[in-house]
């Protein structure tokens, strides 16, 4: 939810519902150095000047109906814009009454669930805030406001975006949020595969899609270190479907890495034994690897500084690169919890 600029609402937050015509405008130049060692693979910067236009799964014509599987809802291609509501294709998961900021959003902000989704579970390009502690939603929020909370790559404009809306929302719009959001289980639905290979990939509604066997797609080498997050369905990840699953593909060897390195930097002592998230510490177990890989390097450079971030300082500071990227991806291999969490840790007395 935010604002900043129509323009960068268009292409950034509603890129995936849009088919544009002719070459891709150029990209606004960085306000700031893009760090050493940035993994450009969990921040998918915007395609260079002048490329094509970015494809999409979703019909050109606002008129057309869209159906997936799964449900006997259809939706027309404008109404899954989103200019007005979100629409929700599974609307008897939710718990609890959806705010008017999370559903319509006011003058200047865009509803929470545009980008979030309607159970708060989002997508690789955002966070995921099904479940987070209201404690911890509301300083995030905060931190935004305050200039505490930004991305190390100056590119990532749905960050400044988010900044924008944390500004002009209320403190009763933002509480309001955080219980309903806070009582959204996160979806069992990341599925972590070892492998040499991975999907061929190419820049789609502000995230990385497979691209599609008859459109030149097909299994490529998985460059070492990285990790290749993707919907299993294109058309469903565009028309914001809640139960559509992903994949993360990741080289052989990661996961074990990952968990000796959880238990090295103790990530347990904060996050639960299985990274379940205790109290207001929110849980990594089951959430997109591309969204715990940024948040790690963001704490690492500083552009995510507030008071919980202070905590993590220690940690991120000794991690490597691989090392976030190792222990992102055992995070999402843990199933996402489906009970009540704890409500006590060491970090929140």
């Amino acid at each position: 939810m935010r604002k900043a600029v129509a323009a960068a609402i268009t292409v950034v937050i509603l890129g995936a519902s849009t088919v544009g015509l002719g070459q891709q405008p150029a990209p606004p130049a960085p306000a700031a150095p893009i760090p050493a060692g940035l993994p450009e693979w969990a921040y998918t910067p915007p395609p260079p000047a002048g490329s094509p236009p970015a494809p999409s799964a979703l019909p050109a014509d606002d008129s057309a109906v869209v159906s997936i599987t799964g449900t006997t809802k259809t939706f027309t291609r404008g109404q899954l814009r989103a200019q007005k509501e979100t629409m929700d294709w599974h609307p008897e998961d939710r718990r609890g009454t959806m705010p008017d900021i999370a559903r319509f959003g006011k003058q200047g902000v865009r509803q929470c669930t545009l980008c979030h989704l309607p159970d708060g579970s989002g997508r690789p390009e955002n966070a995921p805030i099904s479940a987070y502690h209201p404690t911890y939603f509301m300083q995030q929020m905060q931190d935004f406001r305050d200039g505490l909370r930004g991305s190390a790559d100056p590119r990532k404009a749905n960050t400044a975006v988010m900044i924008g809306f944390a500004k002009a929302t209320t403190r009763e719009e933002d509480m309001a949020a955080a219980l309903y959001f806070a009582q959204q289980p996160y979806p069992r639905r990341i599925k972590v595969v070892e492998s040499k290979t991975a999907p061929k990939v190419r820049l789609q509604g502000g995230m990385h899609m497979a691209v599609p066997m008859n459109e030149g797609g097909g299994m490529v080498a998985l460059p070492a270190g990285e990790i290749v997050e993707i919907p299993d369905d294109n058309l469903r990840a565009e028309a914001r479907d809640t139960r559509m699953p992903w994949t993360a593909y990741v080289p052989p060897g990661t996961l074990n890495r990952g968990k000796q390195l959880a238990t090295k930097y103790q990530c347990a002592t904060c996050h639960g034994a299985n990274l379940e998230g205790i109290g207001p510490v929110p849980a990594l177990a089951g959430r997109s690897p591309s969204y715990t890989m940024r948040q790690l390097f963001d704490m690492k450079t500083g552009t995510r500084r507030g008071p919980w971030a202070e905590l993590m300082k220690p940690i991120v500071s000794s991690m490597s690169v691989p090392d976030m990227a190792a222990v992102s991806a055992f995070a999402a291999a843990m199933p996402a919890p489906a009970a009540a969490r704890p409500s006590t840790t060491t970090a929140a007395r």
